[in-house]
């Protein structure tokens, strides 16, 4: 049976601090805070999702702001670099942002495409790039007006430790396309129009370990419920052990870890955010699943209060 994956869903990655999570990625990147959760695993700790206007599927990052933690280490079996996309003409716009905000970054081609890349404060790496294709953003914040803002994910690069299996289980299960190879990356194209082209480096590297500043996990999309136990009938046939399918409240979701060492998910595009909050007033409170109502004001307690803001430089 051939399944093919629109292209990221999501990704989920570890910071220290919520405050400044939020000034990097609403402030900086204009992104909106359209969740703000608890780690369902460790209820002490925020679960926060940047996105679209409405967290579309393809623009969602997600983050665990686990203070004190130590600090992690970008290496194989990782996202390397989280891509951004925005409009055709709007990457000088983010230079100048960049520079404005005291954004350090490094200009690189791959592909024949022109990158932006830099670090968030606790070190996790991500890139702008510009293309056309994709829908554009509705939503503004700060300095970044909609016209110009971040359209979803453009991709990812990924840093396996058996880049070659990871590329094969990239088209053998994922559906993906190879598409071409440049120096030590291979580029690979998913279905949808954000979050769809995949690089790999092919080199070896060093291994990995988690922690703040690094990627826990990379989600991909199914479009759906009965599709979503498709995937996972088709991701055990091939021995991967995928996890029972778990209820994320806001998608459905399996986990396996995949040859290169990296953790894959799969997630389903409904329900969505919009389940338990207005679309006006995504991210406005903390919502709790229903198993953890009864424990609210004990978990509010364990959790420092931060807020979305406009940074000074754009007022």
């Amino acid at each position: 049976m051939s399944m093919h994956t629109s292209g990221i869903h999501h990704i989920t990655a570890f910071v220290r601090n919520a405050q400044r999570t939020a000034d990097f990625y609403a402030g900086v990147l204009g992104l909106r805070l359209i969740k703000k959760t608890i780690n369902f695993d460790a209820p002490e700790v925020y679960h926060l999702y940047f996105g679209d206007e409405m967290g579309s599927p393809g623009t969602i990052i997600t983050f665990f702001p686990w203070e004190n933690s130590r600090r992690g280490r970008v290496g194989s079996g990782q996202v390397g670099y989280t891509t951004y996309v925005v409009p055709a003409d709007a990457f000088e716009f983010w230079q100048e942002r960049l520079n404005k905000l005291s954004v350090d970054y490094e200009q690189t081609v791959r592909f024949g495409e022109n990158y932006l890349q830099f670090v968030d404060p606790d070190g996790l790496k991500l890139e702008i790039v510009a293309r056309d294709g994709g829908k554009e953003s509705s939503w503004s914040f700060g300095g970044v007006p909609a016209h110009k803002a971040i359209k979803g994910f453009g991709g990812a690069i990924l840093y396996s430790s058996a880049p070659n299996h990871t590329a094969d289980l990239l088209v053998s299960l994922m559906g993906l396309e190879r598409v071409g190879r440049e120096g030590a990356y291979a580029r690979f194209k998913a279905a949808g129009d954000v979050g769809n082209l995949i690089d790999i480096y092919m080199e070896p590297m060093e291994l990995g370990h988690g922690g703040s500043g690094t990627v826990h996990h990379i989600a991909w999309r199914a479009k759906d419920d009965e599709e979503h136990a498709l995937w996972r009938d088709h991701a055990a046939r091939e021995g991967l052990e995928p996890t029972p399918i778990i209820d994320r409240q806001y998608f459905n979701a399996i986990y396996f870890r995949e040859p290169g060492g990296l953790l894959f998910e799969i997630a389903t595009d409904p329900p969505g955010f919009a389940r338990d909050e207005e679309p006006d007033k995504l991210g406005g409170k903390l919502m709790l699943p229903e198993w953890f109502e009864a424990k609210r004001s004990q978990i509010e307690q364990l959790l420092s209060p931060f807020e979305v803001r406009v940074l000074e430089e754009d007022k």
